[in-house]
């Protein structure tokens, strides 16, 4: 039981707590606000039509950087499955 509590207080903060940044341009965005349930780390729009990871060879029109996939990966952030999107290599 205190294992699952553990977890739960990590899992909130996770998403209560995450500040990231849309596009790279310093405007921060707290999770829990419009952001994408789906991704931890970042700040994403659910409403965009494509992330990129920054840096990287992608059009976007929204970038970001390392991010953790918490559900559908549905910007494609993660290329080798290990839901960790836009790692460093």
């Amino acid at each position: 039981m205190k294992r699952l509590l553990g977890l739960v207080i990590v899992v909130a903060l996770l998403y209560g707590g995450v500040v990231g940044y849309k596009d790279g341009s310093g405007s921060p965005a707290r999770a829990g606000s419009g952001c994408d349930p789906n991704y931890a780390g970042a700040c994403l729009d659910p409403h965009s039509p494509d992330y990129d990871c920054a840096g990287g060879s992608g059009n976007g029109p929204d970038y970001t950087g390392e991010v953790t996939v918490l559900g559908n990966d549905h910007f494609g952030l993660d290329a080798d499955g290990d839901r960790q999107g836009c790692e460093p290599y």
